[in-house]
C-alpha cells in the first residue's frame, strides 16, 4: 500500500469481512478477532492486492515504504543522512541485514530502487512543469544537471527533454516499482 486510497480500500475490504479494524497504515493492517486469511487475500487480490505472511516479504515492503518516506525527507533536508543510515535507524535493523533481504527477494539492489523512486519523483516534478531541471536537480541531491540527465537516460531510455515532448510520457505507480 502506498497511498491514502489504498488504506481506504484495505479498511473497507476488511471491513466487509466482518472484522474490527484497529489500524491499517501502509503495509500494515491490525485487525480483532480470528480472521480467515485465505479469505482475506481472495477479498484483496481483486482490489490489487496481496497478504504478506513471509516476515522477509513483510521486511522488503517495509524496506520498500520507509524509501518512499525516506525520498521525501531526501527532497527537504539540508544534507540527508544516507539511505543505509535512515533505513537502518528507521527500520531498526543493521543494514546490511536489510540489504541482503532485499536483494534475495527482489531483481534490483535498494540503491538501485532508490534510483527507480528518484526517476520517477523527476518524472512527476517535469510534469508539473514548474521547475527548471537545474531546480529539480538540486532539490533531488543530484551533483549536477549531467549527472541527473545521465541516469534519467539510463533508466528510461530518453533524454529528459524527449520525455517532456513526448505525447504521452510514461510513469510508473510507486508499488510498481521493481
Amino acid at each position: 500500500m502506498v497511498c491514502p486510497r489504498c488504506i481506504s480500500t484495505v479498511t473497507r475490504v476488511l471491513q466487509e469481512q466482518g472484522l474490527q479494524v484497529n489500524e491499517v497504515q501502509l503495509g500494515y493492517a491490525e485487525v480483532s478477532g480470528h480472521p480467515d486469511l485465505t479469505k482475506i487475500d481472495a477479498a484483496l487480490q481483486p482490489e490489487g492486492f496481496t497478504l504478506l505472511l513471509d516476515r522477509d516479504r513483510q521486511l522488503v515492503e517495509k524496506i520498500k515504504n520507509t524509501l518512499i518516506d525516506y525520498l521525501q525527507h531526501f527532497e527537504t533536508a539540508y544534507q540527508p543522512v544516507t539511505t543505509s543510515v535512515y533505513l537502518a535507524e528507521k527500520l531498526d535493523t543493521d543494514y546490511s541485514y536489510l540489504s541482503k533481504v532485499f536483494s534475495r527477494l527482489e531483481p534490483l539492489t535498494i540503491e538501485k530502487y532508490f534510483i527507480l523512486l528518484k526517476i520517477e519523483r523527476v518524472k512527476e516534478l517535469l510534469s508539473y512543469g514548474q521547475l527548471t531541471l537545474s531546480e529539480i536537480a538540486h532539490q533531488l541531491q543530484y551533483s549536477s544537471v549531467q549527472h541527473l540527465s545521465n541516469q534519467f537516460k539510463k533508466i528510461t531510455g530518453q533524454s529528459v527533454s524527449e520525455y517532456k515532448n513526448s505525447l504521452q510520457p510514461t510513469r510508473t505507480p510507486l508499488d510498481a516499482i521493481g
